[in-house]
């Protein structure tokens, strides 16, 4: 597991080519204590604005905080040295959208947010903690499967959204249908192994001696992977009381 295929992840914003070309002072650089309060602030902040669109729904903020967390997301990925500065940005901008996407999602079913977080942040702690004491190890293998299916998932989700534009739907995978459970499933278990091949990237650039502003970058990569994973449980949880209704 030695050179560049060692950073193989199925986060866009993880990739291998992240930690090329930089360097840093043996005191300047990225330490996974530092990425992990880098972490911490960030989820504070999309915790802090998604509470203002959860007690104030406004169609407008989620659409600017979608499109603008996108914008800023494409920025942080091609011009890194920024993200202690984008970082934060985006985190505040994808606030916006989750608070009023969750309180959509709330008030369909009650207590379907709440059980959202729990389970989002429980799988966080479970493989953090797999992950940290060998019981999961991001082989070449394992790396190149997350990838693929990530990618494959992408390209339905691409295919789904140009259909919409244009009038057509993929309906198996939106229903509360057994396949549309299933696939619901699928996608939150690749999302949850995406976690792990975070958490290893993550590892190696600070064995690299990436820079400091990487510690924002980490962070960033990590908040993609725990956004996508939340709404997809959010999904998975709506589906399964759409059938009980």
């Amino acid at each position: 597991m030695n050179g560049h295929t060692s950073f193989r992840s199925g986060n866009p914003s993880l990739n291998k080519n992240t930690f090329k070309s930089f360097s840093a002072s043996s005191e300047n650089q990225m330490t996974l204590d530092g990425t992990v309060n880098k972490t911490g602030i960030s989820l504070l902040i999309l915790m802090l604005t998604a509470t203002y669109t959860w007690n104030s729904p406004s169609p407008g903020l989620m659409m600017i905080g979608g499109i603008g967390g996108f914008i800023v997301a494409m920025i942080t990925i091609f011009k890194r040295h920024l993200s202690a500065i984008t970082v934060p940005i985006y985190a505040a901008l994808e606030g916006l959208m989750l608070g009023g996407v969750s309180m959509m999602f709330e008030q369909l079913y009650p207590g379907i947010v709440s059980q959202a977080i729990f389970l989002t942040f429980g799988i966080l702690a479970s493989l953090l903690l797999a992950y940290k004491s060998g019981l999961i190890k991001p082989t070449e293998n394992f790396k190149l499967g997350v990838a693929a299916a990530t990618g494959g998932i992408a390209i339905i989700y691409l295919m789904s959204w140009v259909m919409n534009f244009w009038g057509g739907s993929i309906p198996l995978i939106h229903s509360s249908s057994t396949f549309g459970i299933l696939f619901s499933v699928g996608v939150i278990i690749i999302a949850s192994l995406n976690l792990v091949l975070d958490f290893d990237f993550i590892e190696k650039g600070t064995e690299m001696g990436a820079p400091k502003y990487m510690e924002w970058y980490g962070a960033f990569g990590l908040m993609v992977t725990l956004i996508w994973l939340y709404l997809e449980i959010l999904r998975l949880l709506a589906k399964l009381n759409s059938r009980r209704n």
